[in-house]
Order: structure tokens, then C-alpha cells, then sequence
């Protein structure tokens, strides 16, 4: 339960981080309340998370599931540019994440 409890803050952390861009510095109400919401949800769940999954598994996780996430919504919502830089950095973000999740007993 705990990994699904990461994988979904991890989920909340692109939320929130796609919501904040929308609240252009927090001056839109609507996606600012959400950026908060999915911000508190999405700590609490790595905190819970982080009962029995190692700091530095759960942190490293969490943050690139956001980083990645976060790269692809600038992408397909956003227009942000893709390039084979860009594309090179997320496979090694996620080659990252699968070595440290099968490094964790």
C-alpha cells in the first residue's frame, strides 16, 4: 500500500504543479485553491508513504514522478518545446526511478 499511497502523490505533485502555472503567481482563485489542495494531499501521502519506504527511495521517486510528469503536461498541454535533450534527460530521470525502486527491499 505504501508505493500506490508514493505513486499517488506523485500524481498530486503534477497536479499541483500544472495548477500553479494556471494560477499565473497565484492570482486565479480556482486553480490556486487546487495547487493547494493537491500540494497538502500529495505531502501527506508521501509522509504516510515514508512509514516504511526509505527516505531517499520515497523522496526520489515522488519528486521524479512529478519531474517527469511535469515535462510531459508542458508538452502536451502546454507547448513547451521537445527536443532530443530534453527527451535524453526524462529516460534518464525514469531509468533513475526504476534502478532506486529495485534497489529498495
Amino acid at each position: 500500500m505504501p508505493w500506490i499511497y508514493l505513486l499517488i502523490a506523485g500524481v498530486l505533485e503534477i497536479v499541483w504543479a500544472y495548477t500553479m502555472k494556471q494560477s499565473h503567481g497565484f492570482s486565479r482563485l480556482m486553480p490556486s485553491v487546487i495547487t493547494i489542495v493537491a500540494m497538502v494531499a500529495s505531502f501527506g501521502l508521501l509522509a504516510v508513504a515514508m512509514r516504511t519506504i526509505p527516505l531517499g527511495t520515497a523522496y526520489t521517486i515522488w519528486t521524479g514522478i512529478g519531474a517527469v510528469g511535469a515535462f510531459l503536461v508542458g508538452i502536451a498541454f502546454l507547448g513547451e518545446p521537445v527536443n532530443a535533450a530534453r527527451i535524453i534527460a526524462a529516460i534518464l530521470i525514469v531509468s533513475g526511478l526504476i534502478l532506486m525502486k529495485l534497489s529498495s527491499a
